[in-house]
């Protein structure tokens, strides 16, 4: 390359004129009048070194490498199913809470389940968590009843059976709202 020759941009459609050339860095003068500064790299002559119909029957892929192009990393495609599952579960069963249950009535264990149901819904609604299922299983109910309390007294919530196909009966899923207007769905 050297002054004077007209140049083109591989990877974009500018064209023009070398003005000037320091070292790797090139001034190009483009056809619509503005200066622009390119690595040599970037640049193909064209006229001379390579005519157009020269450069259709080189190899495309022998060009590509000289350019050291990168295909981007493929994205993973998201399943519709994986797409809709909670993003948080919380189980609640006595024996995934503390290490030992002996010496604890029951009254005790129901407050330990409730206090970490209540603490894990808040920590959801501050991390701006949509959906969080709670696990409690099925028993006698006394649980889940006590859940659907603790989950009416919170305005931007619903809550309602999770997936019967995943946890069975003893699960409940709760929905947050994010912000009022989410709250008509």
């Amino acid at each position: 390359m050297k002054k004077g020759d007209k140049v083109s941009v591989l990877d974009d459609a500018i064209s023009g004129v070398i003005t000037a050339i320091n070292g790797n860095e090139v001034t190009v003068m483009t056809t619509d009048g503005f200066e622009l500064d390119f690595i040599m790299d970037e640049l193909i002559v064209m006229d001379g070194s390579i005519s157009k119909k020269e450069l259709s029957q080189m190899d495309i892929a022998s060009i590509v490498s000289e350019k050291n192009y990168k295909k981007p990393d493929k994205t993973q495609r998201v399943k519709p199913k994986e797409r809709n599952l909670p993003p948080m579960e919380v189980d609640l069963h006595i024996h995934q809470l503390v290490p030992k249950t002996r010496g604890l009535n029951n009254f005790e264990m129901l407050t330990i389940q409730l206090d970490t149901a209540k603490r894990q819904l808040e920590f959801a609604i501050s991390k701006r968590i949509q959906k969080v299922v709670f696990i409690h299983g099925v028993g006698e109910g006394v649980l889940r009843t006590e859940l659907e309390f603790l989950f009416g007294r919170y305005d931007n919530v619903k809550f309602y059976d999770a997936d019967y196909q995943k946890y069975g009966r003893g699960a409940t899923e709760v929905y947050i709202f994010q912000n009022k207007k989410d709250e008509g769905f």
